[in-house]
């Protein structure tokens, strides 16, 4: 049984990322049109959707403004919480509460977190990285803060479609020989810019550095995968959760090229992009 009372939900919106669609209600009309500004291209009133979030927007009781997010399962429910936010989710009914202060934040933390949950039982991952599409191939770009993803954003080309520039979201297309397809998402970093509601099948990942010049070197599976682990998004304390996205990055770099990708602030680096 739920600990989060919410009140009775007026207003709607369903908020579709990766092919995913939440509903998402609330008492609170100017809450409503913060959602559908700040996830702009993902947004519609779908008749169904495949989960359902009901709001309260008040400060969740006994919260640590400084705390962590934790994430853990019990008894078959996920809980969530933050300094600003206090979720609950039933993935067996498809139904969940938010308790959270007024922010388009906490909403944006829940968001993620429950499709890292998701993604996790699809041989799929959000990942810390910029992602875009060109001529009908996905290309992924990850890297420590600092290290180019949004440089290399702004210097993509015009024929460009750029997916985000911050979380990318990474799926299995079916079997693992079928490849991985990337998605766009409205999770933006320094361009504060959602990136296109569309996908394409992944053809590489670039590990990104800036350096004197441009070059494009293989990496090996082994050292591939650990880059891959520290640049996915994951906050679960959960054994089998864990144990079901480390053998995702481990299917991943054998099926898909890693790239260490030293680039100057130059658009010619995208030249070296295939």
């Amino acid at each position: 049984m739920s600990q989060l009372a919410t009140p009775v939900a007026a207003y709607s919106v369903v908020i579709a990322i990766g092919g995913v669609a939440v509903r998402v209600n609330t008492s609170d009309k100017n809450f409503l049109a913060m959602l559908y500004n700040r996830y702009a291209g993902f947004v519609g009133d779908h008749a169904t959707a495949e989960f359902e979030f009901d709001i309260d927007l008040r400060q969740p009781e006994s919260a640590d403004p400084e705390a962590d997010v934790s994430v853990t399962c019990l008894a078959g429910r996920w809980v969530m919480q933050r300094g600003d936010f206090r979720a609950e989710w039933d993935p067996r009914s498809r139904r969940g509460h938010i308790r959270q202060s007024a922010n388009p934040y906490a909403i944006d933390a829940v968001l993620r977190i429950v499709h890292t949950l998701l993604l996790a039982r699809q041989s799929g991952f959000l990942m810390h990285s910029a992602s875009a599409i060109r001529n009908g191939r996905a290309f992924l770009f990850a890297g420590v803060s600092g290290a180019g993803k949004t440089t290399i954003s702004r210097l993509a080309p015009t024929d460009a479609t750029l997916l985000t520039d911050e979380i990318s979201y990474v799926r299995r297309a079916g079997e693992p020989e079928q490849g991985y397809v990337a998605f766009g998402t409205p999770f933006a970093g320094e361009l504060a810019k959602s990136g296109e509601n569309t996908r394409a099948p992944l053809a590489a990942l670039y590990l990104l550095a800036k350096g004197a010049e441009n070059r494009i070197e293989p990496v090996r599976a082994a050292d591939a995968g650990r880059e891959v682990l520290a640049n996915i998004l994951f906050f679960a304390h959960d054994r089998e959760t864990v144990q079901s996205v480390f053998q995702t990055a481990c299917d991943f770099v054998h099926h898909v090229p890693v790239y260490r990708l030293t680039f100057v602030p130059d658009a010619r680096v995208w030249e070296l992009i295939r």
